[in-house]
């Protein structure tokens, strides 16, 4: 709303036919972004919760666009209906505040068309960001990984337990139902932890973090046994749909890997580095080991254990499958009252 007013009407040698001082330039500014960002929100939310996240993208756009355009439109009946009740009330002071004949104002048609044409724009790129991610987006749009960097990255690896049997039993459609239900449950936390999604392989998914932020606050940790909470208190619902609750197993490393921008039709960042080989090497171990979660040595040298709300148990160096050197393991439970 700023920049359509200062753009639109701060060049111009008379103020608009609906504003009664300079003034009215800044309070359209606040007020009408206050109302259209409203919309805005309330557009996201419903598209968010409603069966419209399940239609295509193209239809959740346009949805956004017309809800605001129909937001918009209600607005100026509502002041003109006002501006109306003030004539009749004598109400002087309203009455400047108003703005007559609003809805056949070139300035306001203009300013409707503006709107919709923004509102779009963010409707789309809001989408584009939920496909390859908003951090992601951004990077990819400044050319950041354009030229190889050498990062430090903690991922988080989580696979879901006896996949293929469920698969086996509940055929592909149900199956690939279920594996939405479990990673829509998963997006909240993965927020909450600041953490970005690198790839979805099927039953798994590969979770990353710059090592620095990874490390704060339990975060790896915090996902994966938050998401095992969130299927525990879904248990009635998977029950009725599937005949089971899903399980999950996981393991963390960290390392240095190299990022870049590959593919030219379709573009993504990569991560080059032994690192990732490692981390499924050390997520198969979790059945051999009896432990539902396991991290690398690496990064238990990283964690700062004693604030921790986790308990970690050393389970000696271990030799992977494919590797010349054995790892130091550990593997990660919650804390409880008794411990």
């Amino acid at each position: 709303m700023a920049s359509f007013v200062f753009f639109r009407y701060s060049q111009a040698p008379e103020l608009p036919q609906w504003a009664v001082g300079s003034s009215d330039l800044a309070t359209l500014s606040i007020y009408m972004g206050i109302i259209f960002g409203s919309l805005h929100w309330m557009s996201n939310l419903i598209a968010d919760f409603s069966a419209i996240n399940r239609m295509p993208y193209l239809f959740s756009v346009i949805f956004k666009g017309l809800f605001l355009l129909l937001g918009a439109t209600t607005l100026a009946y509502i002041t003109q209906f006002l501006n109306m009740w003030a004539i009749e009330n004598h109400m002087t002071t309203l009455r400047q505040m108003l703005t007559a004949h609003i809805l056949y104002s070139p300035a306001f048609q203009a300013l409707m068309i503006y709107l919709v044409a923004v509102r779009i724009g963010l409707a789309f790129i809001e989408q584009m960001a939920l496909l390859v991610g908003p951090k992601v987006l951004l990077n990819i749009g400044l050319g950041k990984y354009h030229r190889p960097r050498y990062e430090q990255r903690l991922f988080l690896y989580l696979d879901m337990v006896a996949s293929t049997s469920h698969a086996e039993s509940l055929g592909d459609y149900r199956f690939s139902r279920l594996i939405q239900d479990c990673f829509s449950l998963l997006s909240d936390t993965i927020v909450n932890n600041e953490a970005e999604i690198y790839r979805y392989m099927g039953d798994a998914v590969l979770i990353y973090w710059p090592l620095e932020e990874g490390v704060k606050l339990d975060r790896s940790f915090n996902i994966y046994y938050e998401f095992s909470q969130q299927l525990s208190w879904q248990r009635r619902y998977f029950e009725e749909q599937y005949g089971f609750v899903p399980k999950f197993k996981a393991a963390a490393h960290c390392g240095q890997v190299v990022a870049a921008v590959v593919g030219v039709q379709k573009q993504e960042i990569s991560f080059f580095s032994d690192v990732l080989n490692t981390l499924a090497r050390l997520q198969d171990q979790c059945n051999p080991l009896g432990q539902r979660m396991l991290i690398s040595g690496s990064l238990y040298s990283q964690l700062d254990t004693s604030s921790s709300d986790y308990l970690f148990k050393k389970l000696g160096p271990v030799k992977l499958k494919g590797k010349q050197h054995s790892i130091e393991v550990y593997g990660v439970s919650v804390k409880t009252s008794d411990n």
